[in-house]
């Protein structure tokens, strides 16, 4: 690198140092700008450098305007528009490339620079991650060491301590910074405004479910939510997070149960025991406008900025779609009953089954239906007792009949729950949670399907529960007189893995092509590797929640904090020791290394003190030798005192003295110990 910076000359070095921080700007953009843009500006670049290289001249101006045209005139034939997002970053993406090209005076070069500055921050319009942030640190610091570069008349610093002084001029900035973040009041919405990646295909559970929608989705490792207990954490077979119940049922596809627009939550009889869990819930962006909450929350969420409503299926859905990152708080009880009490005739609409579909799964609940009550009619409703052992016969075939779990069912076709239950055998959660309740309608018994998430990862590092859209996961209900609805999970009596631990456990594990121990390190929280792992999520989740999430309800809280911490004396007293490291620290710093010359000027300055003879604030040193003669001591030493003085003077400020300037320090080193 340096004989390379030997062989160029100034303004080459310092050109290419500006391309290449022009490029590391404008490379996170190469990822949704289209194919011809990224393409246009990385030769703009290239054709930059061959130029800086060969010390050629720069491209015309009537070449370089229709250039300008066509590109203008690619990006809104791409957007079909010149405004706009996409559009305007495309177009100062060219502008900045276009620009590298027309440098032929230092005002152009400014242009450049501070166009980058701005291209840089149109960065967080599509990601706002704490790599995307390193990465434009380190961009801004690259950009930093260019604009010094050109600014030096002299000679010019290596290139380490260009970049060095580049980074201390932005953490000069930091504090400030800092402060106004803090402080300074926010507006409720994400940093920088929505980001690209929020209408992302993370879009979480949908309200519809047909075979094979859950285990597309299980095996994304995206983030569904976090939660953050207040209360113990329950066991992981208790955390069942509901989103949506389904109770239509077409033959293929449950959805909804219809319901008129806006409907909340009826008077349908809730009984809980015990103490609530108070736990918050940071719940990633999905465009959709479900909501998850543990079983059995409520009554009621609040969410800042939408208006949440909930229906009597015990459901939490808001009026917009979430758009955003959102946190809220949430009580949920684990023991608890609901409509226990309710009519049977009320219960109708959950023993629907579409006509003409799935033959052989309903001769089946007839043959079960005896088993678990032989003295009720065919059709008359079943007691709890009754209910909760027809539900124990549908389990105990998926136990012994030889079924197994998988994330790749086969196909279904028309009657699809006799082609599972009769045919392949295998499949994931949605497959027997629909069975299920199949089974359960056909033997009359009010039976519905419920979707959401169950389990999730514990952080030992931040004590954050993470669940993943690979914990999607789909269960059911039934209810029985007196007892209400009872959640059950098909799932578990095939693989009860999956409900005690996580997907990863209930699965045959993959070969990994040779990186099987790889991944095992990684899967388990005791390694290297999995602490690793630990440690990073827990260092992305406090990013999210303390820098992208600061909204004003956050800070709000932050500062009330702050300010209650300080009205307490030992909060106060830890405050004053804060500042006064920051001073020691401060005034260590003001105490640099002084050159040679004057280190021994001071040296002589503090002996002369101890004798009661300290130098005055105005004190030249010709004056200060005129007064030393009044003292008493030794001729010897105070013609020493006398000609280190007049040495100093002529060294330091160039006057006649009774030595040459061109004296060496070696004499005042060797007069010093004379004057003690």
């Amino acid at each position: 690198m340096n004989a390379l910076a030997l062989r160029l000359t100034r303004d080459k070095s310092d050109t290419l140092l500006l391309l290449a921080a022009a490029l590391m700007v404008l490379a996170p953009h190469f990822a949704h700008l289209p194919p011809w843009i990224s393409a246009v500006v990385c030769a703009t670049l290239l054709w930059r450098a061959a130029l800086t290289w060969r010390g050629k001249r720069m491209p015309p101006l009537w070449l370089l305007l229709p250039v300008s045209l066509a590109a203008m005139a690619g990006v809104y034939r791409s957007y079909h528009t010149l405004l706009g997002r996409d559009a305007g970053v495309a177009m100062l993406a060219l502008l900045l490339a276009f620009k590298l090209l027309e440098m032929r005076a230092k005002r152009d070069l400014f242009v450049v620079i501070f166009l980058s500055f701005f291209v840089l921050l149109t960065n967080f319009f599509y990601a706002q991650t704490m790599l995307t942030a390193l990465c434009m640190g380190a961009t801004l610091i690259v950009l930093l060491t260019a604009q010094q570069s050109f600014q030096y008349t002299g000679a010019v610093p290596p290139l380490r301590r260009r970049l060095r002084t580049a980074a201390s001029t932005a953490l000069l900035a930091a504090p400030l910074a800092l402060l106004m973040f803090v402080g300074f009041p926010r507006i409720q919405g994400p940093l920088w405004g929505l980001p690209g990646d929020a209408h992302s295909g993370h879009t979480g559970i949908s309200d519809s479910m047909a075979p094979g929608s859950l285990s597309s989705l299980a095996q994304s490792e995206a983030v569904a939510f976090r939660v953050r207990f207040l209360d113990p954490m329950p066991p992981q077979g208790q955390l069942y997070w509901r989103s949506i119940v389904l109770g239509d049922y077409d033959g293929r596809t449950w959805t909804r149960v219809p319901r008129r627009r806006g409907l909340q939550r009826l008077d349908v009889g809730i009984a809980t025991r015990g103490q609530p869990l108070r736990h918050e819930i940071t719940m990633e962006a999905t465009n959709t406008r479900w909501l998850a909450a543990l079983e059995l929350s409520g009554p009621t969420l609040s969410l800042p900025g939408y208006r949440v409503h909930d229906s009597d299926e015990l459901e939490f859905f808001t009026s917009e779609p979430v758009t955003q990152r959102v946190r809220y708080e949430a009580s949920a009880w684990t023991d608890f009953r609901v409509q226990a009490d309710e009519q049977p005739q009320r219960m109708l609409r959950w023993t629907e089954l579409p006509s003409g579909f799935n033959p052989r799964t309903l001769a089946l609940a007839r043959a079960l239906r005896p088993a678990a009550a032989p003295n009720a009619a065919a059709d008359a409703p079943l007691s709890a007792r009754e209910a909760a052992g027809a539900a124990l016969q549908v389990m105990q075939r998926f136990h012994d009949g030889g079924y197994a779990y998988t994330l790749q069912p086969p196909l279904l076709g028309r009657d699809a729950v006799d082609d599972f239950l009769f045919g392949s055998k295998a499949g994931f959660c949605e497959h027997y949670a629909g069975a299920f309740v199949v089974l359960m309608r056909a033997m009359n018994v009010p039976a519905r399907v419920v979707t959401g998430y169950q389990g999730g990862e514990l952080n030992p590092v931040d004590g954050y529960l993470t669940v993943r859209q690979s914990d999607a996961h789909a269960w059911a209900e039934f209810w029985a007189p007196g007892a209400g609805w009872r959640r059950i999970d098909p799932t578990a009596a095939v693989a009860p893995e999956r409900i005690a631990h996580n997907l990863a456990q209930a699965l045959p594990q993959p070969s990994g092509f040779g990186f099987g121990p790889l991944l095992n390190l990684r899967n388990d929280p005791d390694s290297w590797l999995g602490k690793l792992r630990f440690n990073y999520a827990a260092l992305n989740n406090a990013w999210n929640q303390w820098v992208l999430d600061y909204n004003p309800e956050r800070q709000r809280g932050f500062l009330e904090e702050l300010s209650s911490a300080f009205a307490n004396w030992r909060s106060a007293l830890g405050a004053a020791l804060v500042c006064a490291l920051l001073y020691g620290l401060y005034w260590r710093r003001q105490q640099r290394p002084l050159a040679p010359l004057d280190g021994l000027y001071h040296r002589f300055c503090r002996q002369q003190a101890r004798h009661g003879y300290a130098r005055r604030p105005d004190e030249g040193p010709l004056s200060y030798a005129a007064r030393l003669r009044t003292m008493q001591a030794s001729p010897a030493k105070l013609a020493a005192m006398e000609k280190f003085l007049t040495l100093y003077g002529a060294l330091k400020y160039g006057v006649a003295g009774s030595e040459p300037r061109s004296a060496s320090l070696t004499t005042l080193k060797t007069l010093l110990p004379l004057c003690r």
